[in-house]
């Protein structure tokens, strides 16, 4: 085999490598991305759920989830979601402060995109 048939096959075979690579990544399908509580009676359940499937063909792994507050604490599944699985994120917020609220929830995981924002959005009113 020459030299450029040998450089040639490498590089097809580079690329094979990378396409397939990029197509076996996990990859999150939020049902809502946004949810909104509307009107919330203060001191009221404040919890929420953020349900989503892997659609991507290898295991979603999330690594940590961050808020913009420690108003609104996130709960992630402890072990991988395996292809095709389901899944949920839970947010509970301190519903004990009045006013209106809108938080961003950041997750970070292994997913094509590495970092995944959603929203939580209401009004507290008085009970």
């Amino acid at each position: 085999m020459n030299m450029k048939k040998y450089i040639l096959l490498l590089f097809l075979i580079h690329l094979t490598t990378i396409s397939l690579a990029q197509n076996n990544e996990a990859e999150f399908k939020f049902k809502k991305e946004i949810i909104n509580y509307g009107k919330v009676v203060q001191n009221s359940e404040g919890k929420r759920v953020f349900e989503f499937t892997n659609i991507g063909k290898s295991p979603l792994f999330i690594e940590k989830i961050i808020t913009s507050c420690d108003c609104a604490i996130p709960k992630k599944p402890e072990k991988p979601i395996m292809p095709g699985e389901k899944a949920q994120i839970t947010v509970s917020y301190d519903t004990s402060k009045l006013g209106g609220f809108s938080k961003q929830i950041t997750i970070f995981s292994n997913a094509k995109n590495k970092r995944k924002l959603l929203r939580i959005k209401g009004f507290v009113i008085k009970e």
